[in-house]
């Protein structure tokens, strides 16, 4: 008995050791990777490349390089899903070649077999990147960067480049020549290719995504030119309410943005299936060094749209790089880099300051609601947070508030994650600047990089209501706000120690009546 007895204290010990040993084992890099956002499986990734839906499929295909957690040379990574929500990881799609590395770009069905590379009857899935030639950029070369296409008969399985690449030699011999949007222009019969060469676009035509003419260029002139043109996307919309259609221009410019950085303006017009006109009422807005943003976040970027998504649906839905570039490469997990942004919902409507979009989050992410949380008719008086009584977790939630400010024009409301390391986030409105704002200078890990979290980051409101609508998608390391019926976006990330346990409402002056409030728990897994 004395044998035993003493064996058991030494028994535990060794348990104990060997749970420490296995826990320490347990990837500390996946302490932040989302829920419901979609991560690579490893490695970096970054610009969405090719989204286009095809057969039930949304394809997504990203910045991919396969070799370690910071920029390398590029390819093109790959995902589906059946539901924008849960992604299914597929093998590389592209490789770097002798042409050179494989940047971003586009992919359509070419639905009429114009290229003729459609095979049995079936029309091929196409894709439209950039090469980028390492040893011609570090010869000095200014032509390093063209255009290229590949061909897929099995669904964006495999992929065939095409032997006469490149489709668009660089001849202008432009530095930043790069990104290709590719659309079908209907009313013109044409193919109409957009994409960034420096300070600005260029519009390029074809009968068949092979042999290409140049059209014009837009933007020297026009929007905030605080660094270089990337990632453009051009598509038709319909005003909301109205017959009337409009063009819209997205373009990403790095760095630039209204926080600092990278981010993404668009402009509003219309396009003849040659040149873009901004709209008179929308060309005083976007004067040179002003522009309109898409999300006034920190961490949207490069985003662009699906191709080829049904009529019947009838939405332009769009997706994001979920990242900034004063910092990408050095954000606190090890295994894997960077996530994308929520797919959202783009729409154009008519404001008192004159056509915007708007982007909310896809009905789809309904499917993930597993609890939820309901309030109404709350005050929440200065100096006395409230905290919720959820029993779930605030780090995977989404939360709807309606909030009647009453005359009371000069509060600031939160919304405050925070954990028990006394870390936190905050996202609010100040009523006296009309500004939404976003805090995350006490939200966890902020040494990686002195330019993560310099200071609190502001979205400038529209009309000024004393209702508000506050939609918010929390997921373990990222905040996206959707405020006006998503006039207003603000996307950040955070990455706090431990999960951020606690969300409570706070006001700075006098009173803000809660007239309602939903909160849902999240549940889902963004690849298989």
């Amino acid at each position: 008995m004395y044998t035993k007895i003493n064996k058991l204290p030494l028994l535990l010990v060794l348990f104990v050791c060997a749970f420490q040993s296995l826990c320490a084992q347990i990837p500390a890099q996946d302490r932040h990777r989302p829920d419901f956002h979609f991560t690579p499986d490893q490695w970096w990734m970054n610009d969405p490349n090719g989204m286009v839906y095809y057969e039930g499929e949304y394809h997504l295909f990203y910045q991919y390089y396969p070799e370690a957690t910071v920029w390398g040379p590029m390819h093109w990574g790959h995902a589906v899903s059946t539901d924008l929500v849960h992604w299914e990881h597929l093998p590389i799609a592209l490789y770097p070649d002798s042409l050179g590395l494989i940047f971003s770009g586009s992919a359509v069905v070419d639905w009429n077999n114009s290229s003729g590379f459609g095979k049995n009857g079936q029309p091929p899935l196409v894709a439209i990147f950039t090469q980028h030639d390492m040893a011609g950029e570090k010869a000095g070369r200014h032509d390093f960067q063209y255009q290229s296409i590949a061909y897929s008969h099995d669904k964006g399985r495999n992929w065939t480049k095409y032997a006469g690449n490149p489709v668009i030699p660089n001849t202008e011999k432009i530095h930043d020549f790069r990104d290709p949007k590719v659309i079908w222009h209907d009313a013109s019969r044409q193919w109409i290719m957009v994409f960034a060469a420096q300070d600005h676009v260029k519009f390029w035509r074809s009968p068949d995504l092979i042999h290409w003419t140049f059209l014009s260029d837009f933007g020297q002139d026009w929007g905030c030119h605080g660094g270089v043109w990337e990632c453009p996307d051009l598509f038709p919309i319909k005003i909301e309410g109205t017959d009337e259609w409009k063009w819209v221009l997205l373009q990403s410019i790095n760095p630039g943005g209204p926080n600092g950085g990278s981010a993404t303006q668009y402009f509003v017009g219309d396009f003849d299936g040659k040149q873009f006109e901004l709209d008179p009422a929308f060309e005083k807005l976007v004067t040179k060094n002003q522009g309109v943003w898409l999300d006034w976040g920190r961490d949207n970027y490069a985003g662009v749209t699906w191709s080829d998504i049904p009529a019947s649906d009838g939405r332009r839905i769009f997706m994001g790089w979920m990242s900034n570039w004063d910092y990408a490469t050095k954000v606190p997990t090890e295994k894997w880099r960077s996530a994308m942004t929520l797919p959202r919902a783009l729409s154009l409507r008519k404001t008192q300051d004159g056509l915007r979009l708007a982007a909310v989050p896809v009905q789809e992410l309904k499917q993930l609601e597993t609890d939820s949380f309901m309030l109404k008719n709350r005050s929440i008086v200065q100096g006395k947070p409230f905290t919720p009584k959820i029993a779930f977790t605030p780090a995977r939630l989404a939360a709807d508030l309606w909030l009647d400010l009453g005359e009371n024009k000069t509060t600031t409301f939160w919304v405050v994650l925070s954990n028990d390391k006394n870390e936190e986030y905050r996202i609010g409105y100040d009523a006296a600047s009309n500004t939404y704002i976003s805090d995350r200078t006490r939200s966890g890990n902020l040494g990686f990089s002195d330019k993560f979290a310099i200071k609190p980051h502001q979205a400038q409101g529209g009309e000024r209501k004393q209702k508000l609508h506050l939609q918010l998608y929390f997921d373990v390391a990222s905040c996206e706000l959707f405020a006006d019926e998503g006039l207003v976006n603000l996307t950040d990330v955070f990455f706090p120690s431990v999960d951020f346990t606690t969300i409570r409402l706070e006001n700075t002056k006098g009173k803000v009546k809660l007239t309602a409030a939903k909160f849902y728990q999240l549940s889902g897994k963004a690849g298989k």
